[in-house]
């Protein structure tokens, strides 16, 4: 982390101010002015206080005095909305779920049984025991800066007191069914770290918890957690013991290598500058495409400190006090996931005859055993301790893959640990709020100079004053320049990088070592007059007339192919403008939701070229299936230019681009001075036919008509608290990843819902040439809707402020019982556009649906 002073945004520069001409050296009455004020951290005499007002859609309008009481607010508006989420995100970190749930993930609310047995309950509290999270935030409370502790003090004060309302009657509105179970309980500032630093783990060492817990320097089951010494001997313990080596061993045999920065785990940005606009003054797109379930669920929210902090935007649940994506009086900012590499997995060489043993530069280092207990519920209120052994260097936990993941096996010769530049990151409150604070694109920059906080994003910015910023800060491994150089230029550091998806570096030698993040100066960062731009390629052609080179290797690629999605965006940077060239408000809106799909736009008048050459003439597709096309083709012909629900054949398109390689299906490769336009020219091989023709084989063989329109096969429907179907569908527009769309929705969600919350599933619909599941998830029912497009918003300056419209499109509340559940979630439905974001007083006045005061003496 940074170490640089404490940045206070709204302190203006002190010095002495005399009145009237320079050489009045004599003068006795010049006058030192008072010093700018600043905000209030800890709330006076312990007193916590502050205003709720909700308006349409449930939007919360905080207001309070100081940040210690405005994050109080936030903590009681988030339990109102989210305390299911928040309380399973405090024992998850807290490595309690076993204690609660038992040793398997996912419960039913009905019957309090596993819906998965799995041991992942037992996996994930070993895991962030070992990775020491609850422990470091417990050392580190007292050594945060001001603004953090009153966050978190905050935030658990506000949480504390909706249980407590909720508990005395006072809070009539309905809860979920988690309300008064035990697992829902009060939480202090150290749980509120400890789940922080669990949420800076998700794009590293979190990816790794399985194997972490496989680790261990023998070669048989001794990784396997055994009964402590004070364990019931019952027939109920055994049995619950047999039941986890049996899954243990069976889970062992299913890993796979962790999916580190899933492209599905993205979003879309835009600052737009001066030269761009219509009025010359700054606007931001935000298009953030994260989960509609479990604990990367966005919440939007307005604070506010009068005189000091106006700020609106979503945070993820769990953020206390401050806006992740958002915009306040002067300027407004987003992010997108980062291409950038989090952690460094390292190789160590072992010392002979010795397994817990490395060398590091010749010298012996010790791998250090540390046994672990977690409690584990047995049934009928009874919980037994569990302990294992974690195997721990002194930058990170060791990791062992089984034989089937080689090479990253505990032998003889070899191990392996991950070191997470972002393990007990302490700066995370302190930069968004120092974001939040901003007035301006200096004081902006300099909440990245101080603090190394924004853990996985790029970050898009513009202000009032027509600038447009972006930074991939994100918290990357500083390593040095010969370590840099070997990443690209080794053939073996680059092939295990590929094989793996992530950096494997040598143990043990201190060339490769690093201690702290990369440099402010060091990250690839561009200001513009016209724009930045990112939708989840890596930061070299931000802007293509100005790319970004000479950076560390794990920020990510330069010079490669982009998606489909990062060229429809570029395209819509281009002819998405009004008749002048320029932006305004309504353009960049039109823009988003316009539901286009690049992929259509570069193939399909070839494809059809293709299909009326082939007629009726069936493609064959293998040996056991040939399929005629034509209907196929004359479906296609009718789509309408976007994935909208009256879009006929967008199912067709879609299942289509699940099988298009842009390898394969085109003739013309990609040429890095040519990104936007390149690759290009659909094959003439006939090759896109056949993919065509498993398409179409696969939408008909689950009974689904090529012609659909897209709305009847796309939907939302939201699971009720025991995990079944709500029974209430929404018809859904936009595209998808593979379509090269721009508002892209994806439909399983499993691998980021890591909640005990279950969500109702559908049976697979089945490919017509494998026989598995398809890769784009369509299900018997059509495409499910779970992930995607979630907070967006589009931003622009006038003299008077921010004009700002936006929505959130699952809704501000995972409570089934609230009026807001579902909301915003039927208005994206009907009408596929934004709503207007209630800023000023007098908006918040005229729409304003509650108003209520809360107060707590510490």
């Amino acid at each position: 982390m940074k170490k640089t002073p404490l940045w206070i945004a709204m302190s203006l520069a002190s010095g002495l101010l005399v009145s009237g001409c320079s050489n009045d050296d004599d003068r006795t009455d010049a006058v030192t002015p008072e010093p700018e004020p600043q905000v209030m951290v800890f709330a006076p005499d312990g007193k916590l206080d502050a205003r709720i007002r909700r308006t349409t859609y449930g939007v919360p309008h905080i207001e309070a005095d100081n940040i210690e009481s405005l994050a109080f607010g936030s903590g009681y508006a988030q339990a109102q909305d989210h305390l299911c989420l928040l309380a399973d995100g405090v024992i998850k970190a807290n490595s309690e779920r076993s204690k609660y749930f038992g040793p398997h993930k996912s419960i039913d609310f009905a019957t309090g049984l596993p819906l998965q047995e799995d041991n992942q309950n037992l996996v994930n509290d070993f895991g962030y025991k070992a990775l020491g999270i609850r422990e470091a935030a417990a050392t580190a409370m007292p050594t945060l800066g001001e603004r953090s502790r009153a966050m978190l003090s905050g935030f658990a004060a506000g949480y504390n007191l909706y249980l407590a309302d909720l508990a005395s009657g006072a809070v009539t509105t309905p809860n979920l069914p988690c309300a008064g179970q035990p697992w829902v309980k009060p939480i202090t500032d150290v749980d509120m770290l400890t789940y922080l630093f669990s949420m800076a783990l998700l794009p590293g060492a979190a990816n790794f918890l399985d194997l972490i817990f496989f680790a261990n320097p023998g070669d048989g089951d001794e990784y396997l957690p055994r009964p402590a010494a004070t364990a019931l001997n019952t027939p109920a313990s055994k049995a619950m013991l047999a039941d986890v080596r049996t899954k243990a061993l069976a889970r062992s045999q299913t890993l796979t290598t962790p999916q580190v920065n899933p492209m599905d785990m993205g979003s879309n940005g835009w600052g737009l500058g001066a030269e761009v606009t219509e009025n010359g003054k700054g606007m931001v797109l935000g298009n953030p495409h994260f989960p509609h379930t479990g604990q990367l669920r966005f919440w939007q929210s307005h604070l506010t400190i009068p005189g000091f902090l106006d700020v609106m935007g979503g945070s993820l649940v769990g953020m206390p006090g401050a806006v992740n994506i958002g915009f306040n009086q002067n300027l407004a900012w987003t992010h997108t996931f980062s291409t950038a590499e989090h952690f460094i997995m390292y190789n160590l060489a072992l010392k002979q005859g010795d397994r817990l043993t490395y060398l590091f530069d010749e010298e012996e280092m010790a791998i250090t055993p540390r046994t672990y207990s977690v409690e584990v519920n047995i049934g009928g209120g009874v919980t037994i301790p569990l302990e294992k052994e974690v195997y721990l260097t002194a930058k990170g936990p060791m990791v062992e893959a089984p034989p089937q993941l080689a090479p990253f096996g505990w032998d003889d010769n070899q191990a392996f640990f991950i070191q997470d530049a972002n393990m007990a990151n302490t700066d995370v409150l302190e930069h968004w709020s120092a974001m939040n604070f901003a007035s301006n694109l200096e004081q902006f920059q300099q909440a990245f100079k101080d603090f190394d906080g924004v853990i996985f994003n790029n970050t898009m910015y513009a202000d009032d004053q027509g600038n447009a910023f972006y930074i991939d800060d994100s918290t990357v491994p500083g390593l040095s320049s010969d370590a840099e150089n070997a990443i690209w230029l080794s053939p073996d550091i680059r092939a295990a990088r590929e094989s793996a998806g992530f950096t494997i570096l040598p143990g043990d030698d201190s060339m490769f070592a690093f201690d702290a993040p990369v440099a402010y100066d060091q990250a690839p960062k561009l200001v513009r007059q016209d724009f930045v731009q990112n939708s989840n390629n890596s930061y070299w052609i931000t802007n293509p007339a100005s790319p970004i080179e000479n950076v560390s290797p794990l920020y990510g690629d330069r010079r490669v192919e982009q998606s489909l999605r990062t060229r429809m965006a570029l395209t819509l940077m281009s002819d998405a403008r009004g008749d002048d060239g320029k932006f305004s408000r309504q353009d960049v809106e039109a823009a988003l939701m316009s539901n286009r799909a690049y992929l259509a736009e570069l193939v399909l008048p070839q494809l059809l070229v293709q299909c009326e050459a082939q007629g009726t003439t069936p493609v064959v597709v293998s040996d056991s299936l040939s399929v005629d096309v034509s209907p196929a083709c004359a479906a296609l012909a009718k789509w309408n230019g976007a994935q909208n629900q009256d879009s006929v054949a967008g199912a067709l398109l879609r299942e289509f681009g699940y099988r298009f390689d842009t390898e394969a299906h085109l003739d013309v490769p990609f040429v890095y001075t040519d990104p936007l336009n390149t690759p290009n020219t659909l094959a003439a091989d006939g090759s896109a036919l056949v993919a065509l023709a498993a398409a179409s084989a696969t939408l008909t063989g689950n009974g689904f008509a090529l012609d659909a329109p897209l709305g009847s096969m796309q939907f939302v429907e939201k699971s009720m608290p025991d995990g079944s179907a709500s029974g209430v569908r929404f018809p859904w527009a936009g595209a998808n990843n593979r379509e090269g769309g721009f508002n892209v929705f994806a439909y399983s969600n499993e691998a980021n819902d890591d909640t005990l919350l279950p969500q109702h599933a559908y049976p697979a619909a089945l490919d017509a040439v494998t026989g598995a599941p398809t890769a784009s998830e369509l299900t018997t029912e059509g495409y499910h809707v779970r992930y995607g497009s979630s907070w967006m918003m589009v931003v622009g300056f006038e003299e008077e402020g921010p004009q700002a419209r936006g929505l959130l499109s699952y809704s501000e509340s995972n409570n089934v019982m609230s009026p807001h559940w579902n909301d915003q979630t039927q208005y994206y439905s009907q009408n596929t556009a934004l709503r207007p974001l209630l800023f000023t007083e007098s908006a918040i006045a005229a729409e304003t649906l509650s108003d209520r005061s809360i107060e707590f003496q510490k």
